[in-house]
């Protein structure tokens, strides 16, 4: 026959801790009785001890042994001591141990059965034996007579019945074992309520269950590339994934940390932070965009909040880079534009018959552009960097901004490392260069007469370090706003613009590099990038 066993985990520790506080009350209730029925035998030798010391210790008792009829007198003195002292009897005897008193009258005259030569020898001394009334506890005691200068004259066995005793013993116990089984009643019902909880927590599930639900639970917290972050409803970390660590960037001891204590971005923490859901938002990390989806857990007061952590750098790299293609096709769009339209110039000027004019204008707007492309391709080894640059120019020349390479320029080939990615170069570079190239078309405009819109760009790499410096002729940067400048979001242009300068600090952060920003020669703003060309863990 098979024995049901509870399934779940907190039936199973109920059953436990029932068994548990049961063996434990039985336990106590034993040793209870155990020690009570010890305590009970010294109370019974010590109450016999006393009446047979106060009987012997008795003038009256010393001067009734030496009249005629000894029984006489002892009888009624001695049931009268065992009614007032609650003894079982109080035998007095001679020294040759014949009774002259007995609870039973009938046996006066008899011999005592007990042993008595320790009394003989003057000395108390208690017994547990069985005599007329049964076993008993009993004390003998030495009578001395002081006008026989202290000899023995008789003997006083006082005692209580190993029955009295027992029946003293069974009322106690039957009071513990009231106690004993209330307290089983009480601890039944504590395990009882306890469990209840545990078993709302768990779900009604067992151990194997839930150590089953353990394993899947890490293996998956550890295979998931996205990042996943738990927040207790003190706003601490209660469970991160290898993935959140990464993306934001945090120890590994931070689990049990406050979010406002770990160093992220205001807005960053202030979603995680957020009562209410966020849903695919953007944030900035020093190295990385990451899209946030925050989900609150409550019922009925707030427990905690799960975020969900997606890496967006590499698709916000792509954006950017396809943004530069976009650009360059414009670009390429704008050229093939201005060339047709120069080429139908030099076709209207041979149909007039001026075919030196026409040769001159050719000439001229030739060299115009290969110079440029000769000066970009001349100090700037890098392709990506070239091509970028020369895209940009035309974008630039469109807009009506001149596009100028600072003639300190220089980047061979080869000198920039594997480890400096061409598509944060691309970033950094790109978008300065768009921010410029805005300010400065801006700042042609205005009250003020109108003036040349310019950006210089500066690429050297010299020094074990990479510079690109952008410089425009815009209306410059507020010195108090250059720290909040880089903060995602920050614009001066229209709503959901923002993003470049954030993404081009934190490519510079990701390669080690620092930015600076200062007022340009011409007026406008100028942006130093400096990024380290050896990797940070070469650098003495």
């Amino acid at each position: 026959m098979r024995v049901p066993h509870p399934r779940s985990l907190a039936g199973q520790l109920f059953a436990m801790q029932v068994v548990l506080v049961a063996a434990l009350v039985a336990g106590c209730a034993v040793f209870a009785y155990m020690t009570g029925r010890n305590q009970a035998e010294v109370a019974a030798r010590r109450q016999a001890t006393a009446a047979a010391a106060a009987v012997a210790d008795s003038p009256a008792v010393a001067q009734a042994v030496r009249s005629d009829d000894p029984s006489a007198r002892l009888q009624p003195y001695a049931e009268k001591v065992r009614r007032d002292t609650g003894v079982t009897f109080v035998t007095i005897m001679n020294t040759r141990g014949i009774r002259w008193t007995h609870p039973d009258p009938d046996r006066i005259g008899g011999e005592y059965l007990g042993h008595i030569r320790p009394a003989l020898r003057g000395r108390v001394f208690p017994e547990t034996y069985t005599g007329t009334l049964g076993p008993s506890v009993r004390v003998v005691a030495p009578v001395r007579d002081p006008r026989a200068g202290g000899r023995i004259t008789a003997l006083v066995s006082a005692g209580i019945t190993v029955e009295t005793i027992s029946a003293q013993v069974r009322r106690q116990l039957l009071a513990l074992l009231g106690v004993a089984l209330a307290a089983l009643a009480i601890g039944g019902v504590a395990a009882y309520v306890i469990n209840a909880r545990l078993r709302r927590h768990t779900h009604g599930m067992n151990a194997a269950e839930l150590s089953r639900m353990h394993d899947y639970h890490e293996a998956a917290l550890h295979a998931v590339r996205e990042g996943l972050l738990m927040l207790d409803g003190r706003r601490r970390i209660a469970l991160i994934n290898d993935g959140g660590r990464e993306l934001l960037g945090l120890p590994e001891d931070s689990v049990g940390r406050d979010v406002s204590e770990l160093g992220l971005p205001a807005p960053l923490t202030g979603a995680l932070l957020a009562a209410e859901p966020r849903v695919d938002e953007l944030h900035l990390t020093a190295e990385r965009v990451v899209v946030v989806n925050t989900s609150p857990v409550s019922s009925g007061e707030r427990r905690g909040t799960v975020v969900t952590l997606r890496d967006h750098t590499e698709l916000q790299a792509l954006s950017g880079e396809l943004d530069s293609v976009r650009g360059f096709a414009e670009a390429l769009r704008s050229q093939a534009h201005e060339a047709a339209n120069r080429l139908h110039a030099v076709v209207s000027l041979i149909e007039l018959g001026r075919a030196d004019e026409a040769v001159d204008f050719a000439t001229a707007e030739l060299e115009l552009a290969q110079a440029l492309t000769d000066q970009v391709v001349a100090a700037v080894a890098e392709p990506v960097l070239a091509a970028l640059l020369l895209g940009k120019a035309a974008q630039a020349n469109e807009r009506g901004v001149e596009l100028v390479l600072a003639p300190d320029s220089r980047i061979d080939d080869g000198v920039l490392p594997p480890g400096l990615p061409a598509r944060d170069l691309v970033t950094i570079l790109g978008n300065l260069i768009d921010n410029a190239t805005d300010a400065a078309a801006e700042g042609m405009g205005g009250d003020t007469a109108p003036r040349s819109a310019r950006v210089t760009v500066t690429a050297r790499a010299d020094g074990g370090e990479l510079t690109l410096r952008v410089a425009d002729t815009g209306p410059g940067l507020d010195p108090a706003a250059a720290e909040e400048a880089f903060r995602r979001g920050w614009s001066t242009k229209s709503p959901g613009r923002g993003l470049g300068l954030a993404l081009v600090q934190q490519a510079a952060r990701r390669n080690a590099g620092t930015v600076e920003v200062t007022r340009s020669e011409e007026g406008g703003a100028a942006f130093t990038i400096r990024l380290p060309l050896s990797s940070p863990a070469a650098m003495p």
